[in-house]
């Protein structure tokens, strides 16, 4: 997933002298939402409350909550600041993401729902031997989690230090402190209920905001849409190219098999993110799951085609120069629009639409950051605390703690890490996250829902194998070293020429489960556990 890269900072965003409003705005986003996660934690009993929210949401309250989850400022700033520098090659990411939800209709969503309990190791252990397995995924869930964790907050300092105007890295630090803070207070206080109302507001604010801008915009143009690539074409100083393929990804083989590689990342990697596979428990039934993700394709659908009006819109009005002087990324390209089109930079207009649209980015950094850190929370309590140190005998509240204070833990690490980590490239973690999410967790939710010979063996193989290459290929990647925008830019060790590994490591992950399982000296499904499992992913009997 395209997330904000840090780069050079320009002051093209120009509200100076409207920085009061625009933190008004921010804090009141803030207190709205502390008030909705008290209010939640007040209601939040047991386990069920506390890692599935009582299962109680309608089908659409969780279609919003996971759009909530899934459109991060990532998609909102990240996908619409390519589209503004490249054109028709920023469009294809929105491609990834919208296809990506069939993958997870299809695939996971109702038997997930129905043989599962709160996360994903539920299924791969209900066949397989508890503790090995629950091991494996709930370490698997960390990983993913907090190297998305990383990308968000490091793009949260570089995001609202610009907005605010402070500058230096102690703001950037301070930033990323209060967010890690505000995502500890979500989680342990309010616990999935509270997670998930915060998650519908941003998603509420997320899809207004861009209508309102897409409105605006496509009025502007008399709402010719035609007019308004004609104008972006023409602003673009490349003409028809500019709405052509080519201009980012086709420039040579290898350029066009990285993006082949981030594609492939993106579909299959969503139905395996441990914070989008914790959202099919919050529902009654399968029935309601498949619900959900059906409102949440429409949502998430229709705010992708917004971004790629927003997207030409800035090249058009802003201009790619404007918006890349500004970031060298393109990620303040809405900001900029929104304050182009509320009547330019100085006006009273401009600067209130320049403010509400930067809280709603800032809305959907906490939304996600929330999202992640209760998903891994709730993975160590219920997975390593719980069953794998434990032994199955914590009680409720003991397993309720531990993921309260798991959740301080990898917060504190989230925060650590991101404030020593604001030069790395954030659309590379987020790339990695996918990558590993659809090596290690994808092959083994499948091959344990759809495949009688996966043994436990095989399960092992499949998470550290795929966790293990995904990591491996990017450590030796044009990621770390090689190039002037590397991590390591005085070094070159990149040996493996993707940039994204997904390409390599995702056959390797499935194809490790199968051997993995064909060598194993254990008789698979030797307790006729698949039978079971498959009747009750298909029909729901049985399920919790």
């Amino acid at each position: 997933m395209r997330t904000m890269t840090a780069g050079p900072v320009g002051p093209a965003v120009g509200a100076e002298g409207h920085r009061g409003l625009i933190l008004g705005v921010f804090l009141a986003f803030v207190l709205l939402t502390l008030a909705i996660t008290v209010r939640a934690g007040r209601r939040t009993g047991g386990t069920s409350d506390f890692f599935a929210g009582g299962r109680s949401f309608t089908g659409f309250q969780n279609g919003l909550a996971i759009s909530g989850d899934y459109m991060s400022a990532a998609s909102f700033l990240g996908v619409t600041g390519t589209i503004a520098l490249f054109g028709y090659d920023g469009f294809l990411y929105s491609i990834g993401f919208m296809v990506a939800w069939l993958v997870a209709l299809i695939l996971v969503a109702e038997p997930l729902r129905n043989s599962g309990r709160f996360t994903m190791a539920d299924v791969l252990a209900f066949r397989m031997r508890q503790r090995p397995v629950r091991t494996a995924a709930g370490i698997s869930t960390i990983v993913v989690s907090v190297v998305y964790l990383l990308a968000q907050m490091v793009g949260a300092g570089s995001l609202v230090a610009l907005l605010l105007g402070v500058d230096g890295a102690g703001a950037k630090k301070l930033i990323i402190l209060g967010v890690g803070l505000l995502m500890i207070l979500y989680v342990t206080v309010g616990g999935m209920k509270g997670t998930t109302w915060v998650q519908i507001v941003k998603a509420v604010l997320l899809m207004g905001g861009t209508i309102l801008l897409t409105a605006l915009l496509l009025a502007r143009f008399g709402w010719n849409l035609s007019t308004l690539l004609g104008a972006a074409g023409e602003a673009s100083g490349k003409g028809s190219a500019f709405l052509e393929p080519g201009l980012k990804y086709g420039a040579t083989s290898m350029s066009k098999l990285d993006f082949l590689s981030l594609g492939v990342a993106l579909v299959l990697g969503t139905a395996g993110l441990p914070h989008i596979l914790v959202r099919f428990y919050t529902v009654p039934s399968a029935k309601v799951a498949r619900h959900s993700v059906n409102w949440a394709i429409v949502i998430i659908g229709a705010f992708y085609l917004m971004t790629v009006v927003l997207g030409f819109g800035a090249t058009a009005l802003v201009g790619p120069k404007a918006v890349k002087a500004s970031n060298a990324a393109g990620t303040t390209a809405v900001p900029m629009l929104a304050e182009r089109l509320g009547g330019g930079a100085g006006s009273t207009g401009g600067a209130v639409l320049l403010s509400v649209i930067s809280a709603v980015a800032f809305a959907t950094i906490l939304a996600v950051v929330a999202g992640l850190t209760l998903a891994s929370s709730s993975s160590f309590a219920h997975d390593l605390y719980a069953q794998v140190i434990r032994r199955g005998r914590a009680t409720e509240r003991q397993e309720m703690r531990a993921a309260r204070l798991a959740a301080v833990g990898i917060g504190a690490v989230a925060v650590g890490l991101s404030i020593f980590a604001d030069k790395l490239n954030t659309a590379a973690l987020v790339a990695l996250a996918f990558a590993v999410a659809a090596s290690a967790n994808l092959p083994t939710i499948l091959y344990s829902l759809f495949w009688k010979r996966f043994t436990t063996r095989g399960a092992l193989c499949s998470i550290y194998g795929g966790l293990l290459s995904s990591v491996l290929l990017v450590t030796f990647s044009p990621v770390v070293s090689g190039k002037a925008t590397s991590l390591v830019p005085t070094a070159d060790f990149a040996w493996f020429p993707l940039e994204n590994p997904g390409l390599v490591s995702i056959p390797v992950g499935f194809l490790l489960g199968w051997a993995g399982s064909l060598l194993s000296p254990e008789e698979p499904d030797r307790a006729a556990k698949y039978t079971e499992l498959e009747v009750r992913s298909l029909t729901g009997a049985g399920a919790h």
